[in-house]
Formats: C-alpha cells, sequence, structure tokens
C-alpha cells in the first residue's frame, strides 16, 4: 500500500515536474516561431492572393502578435482545446489520439525487449565476472551503443525484410487501416529501439549485481547452505533493482526521443513522424501539442518511477 506521506512525496514531485513542462513547450513555441517560412504560403501555394492569405492567417491566429498566440494557446491548453491543424485540417487533440497508440506500442515493446535482453545477460555477466561469458558480453553491449538506430534500422531492413523476407519493410498493418497494429511490423522497430537500451542496462545490471554480491549478507545467504539461485535471485536482484529502475526511467524519455528517429526509418505511423512531418510544415499547434504530450508522458513514467522505488525498496518509504 502507499501511505500518506509517499503520496505527498509523489504530489510534491509532480508540481516541480510541472515547471519542465511548461519551459519544454514555452521553448518550442518560441523556436517554431523563429524558423523561416510561412505556414499558409507552404499551405495555400505561391499563387495565393494577398486577401486569401490573409484570411486564412487570421482564421488561425496568426497575425496576432506571439505573445497573444502564447496566452490563447496555454488558455486553450487549459480547457482541453490544443488548436486544429494547419495543414491536416483536424483538431489536434484528436491527432494525437489517433497516433499516441503507435508511439505507446512501440515504446513499451521496446523496452520489453530491452529488459529481456539486459536482465538475464547482466546477471549472467555478474555472476561469471572476468570469464569469456562476460567478457563476449561486454564486446556485444559496447557493438550496442555504438551503432544508432539511424544506422541499425536500415541494416534491419535490408537483411531481415529484403533479404530474407522475414519481417514486412515498414508500416503498422498490412491493410494499412488506422488504430490495426500487427505484430509483425512491430518486430524490427523495437529491436531497432531496444538494442541500445539494452546494451546500457545490461552494463547497469552487471554493476549493480557485482555491487550486491559482494555484500556481507550475500556470504552470509551461502553459508547457510541456500542455492546460488536463490542467492543470485532472491537476495541479490531484488536489492540491485533500484539504480536499474532508475536507468529505466530516464532512458523512457531516450525512448520516445528515439522514436521519432525509428518512426521515420519504419514508417511507423507514431507521435515521433507526425512531430516530423509538422515541422517542416511549419504547423505550430501539432508541434506544440505533440511534444506537451510527449513532456506529459515522460512526467508521468517519472512519477510511477518513484512508486516502484517504494514498492521495490521499503526502505525507501522513510
Amino acid at each position: 500500500m502507499v501511505g500518506s506521506e509517499t503520496m505527498k512525496q509523489i504530489f510534491l514531485r509532480l508540481l516541480l515536474t510541472l515547471p519542465v513542462v511548461w519551459l519544454v513547450v514555452s521553448l518550442v513555441f518560441v523556436l517554431i516561431h523563429l524558423v523561416p517560412g510561412d505556414p499558409i504560403l507552404q499551405m495555400l501555394g505561391e499563387g495565393a492572393t494577398p486577401a486569401d492569405i490573409s484570411a486564412l492567417r487570421h482564421q488561425y491566429g496568426l497575425d496576432q502578435p506571439m505573445w497573444k498566440q502564447y496566452v490563447h494557446y496555454w488558455a486553450g491548453v487549459l480547457h482541453g482545446n490544443l488548436g486544429e491543424s494547419i495543414r491536416l485540417h483536424d483538431s489536434v487533440s484528436h491527432l494525437i489520439v489517433t497516433r499516441y497508440p503507435y508511439t505507446l506500442a512501440l515504446t513499451l515493446t521496446a523496452l520489453g525487449i530491452a529488459l529481456a535482453l539486459a536482465l538475464p545477460a547482466g546477471i549472467l555477466a555478474a555472476v561469471r565476472r572476468g570469464r569469456w561469458v562476460d567478457q563476449s558480453l561486454s564486446v556485444v553491449s559496447l557493438f550496442g551503443l555504438s551503432v544508432p538506430v539511424i544506422a541499425l534500422g536500415p541494416v534491419l531492413i535490408l537483411v531481415f525484410s529484403i533479404v530474407l523476407g522475414w519481417t514486412p519493410v515498414s508500416g503498422a498493418s498490412a491493410g494499412g487501416a488506422r488504430g490495426e497494429i500487427d505484430w509483425r511490423y512491430l518486430i524490427l522497430p523495437s529491436v531497432a529501439m531496444g538494442a541500445s537500451l539494452a546494451a546500457i542496462l545490461t552494463r547497469m545490471v552487471r554493476t549493480a549485481m557485482l555491487e550486491e554480491l559482494g555484500q556481507d549478507y550475500i556470504r552470509t545467504a551461502r553459508a547457510k547452505g541456500l542455492s546460488e539461485w536463490a542467492v543470485v535471485c532472491r537476495h541479490a536482484l531484488p536489492n540491485a533493482l533500484v539504480p536499474i529502475i532508475t536507468v529505466v526511467g530516464l532512458q523512457f524519455g531516450a525512448l520516445l526521443a528515439g522514436a521519432i528517429v525509428t518512426e521515420k526509418i519504419f514508417s511507423w505511423p507514431g507521435l515521433g513522424r507526425l512531430v516530423v512531418d509538422s515541422i517542416s510544415n511549419r504547423d505550430y499547434a501539432l508541434v506544440q501539442g505533440c511534444l506537451l504530450s510527449i513532456g506529459l508522458t515522460y512526467v508521468l513514467v517519472n512519477l510511477l518511477t518513484d512508486v516502484v522505488y517504494r514498492w521495490v525498496n521499503p526502505r525507501m518509504r522513510l
């Protein structure tokens, strides 16, 4: 159970992280308006008349001073209205709700793959410290850290989609229908995203497990005649999870950022691809809405990490 003191700490943490979201969205608001180009001209084309340009600019409020646009934007956010996309002629809220499940599915799958690879690999490397298994896993993790998604993605497509024909090349489903996700289309982008995180977590798990395996309570557990499996998994691993959870919480934001590149490479219809397209089209409201949702997701993940801390390690409840 989460006590009242824990809830108070979580609430204070939420109050401290909200200014971060405000600052991020405010910086994006300023920077996107400083980028050269006019979204109205891009939408209407060079042959548009000045009257049409002026009317459409007035319709979207782009003829007002920047500070007024900023105030109107946050007033809309507080009322649940994120504005309307200039390019797609749809509400930003509807576009985010439509695309968000794709990014969430991709990010969670990549995180699951990273944990499934890193936990056993890190534990094995710690238990077999200095042996060939440990050295081999160190080389593999170093390779995973060195290869970025922008390089790994095309290689995976070339090998597994074009040469071997095991997986589809791009997209989210065969029919291309919105809301449908075929797991075969999810394999390559999630592996490309999760590879570097798996390498980071493997090294972190190894370091944390080595530190715990050298503690006095581990020697006591072995002296009592407990099996090595019980010593490692029931005693050392729970105490080593705290720094691992920290890295997972922090790296979740990196996965969201990496989703922008991954979704563009694999034509995955998520928020990351939507952000790239909206930036190129100077779609101000859509860029701000997407980044606001990503920032709020990161804040919620950090809050969830705090709750998991106290569930894994009861001492932190004090």
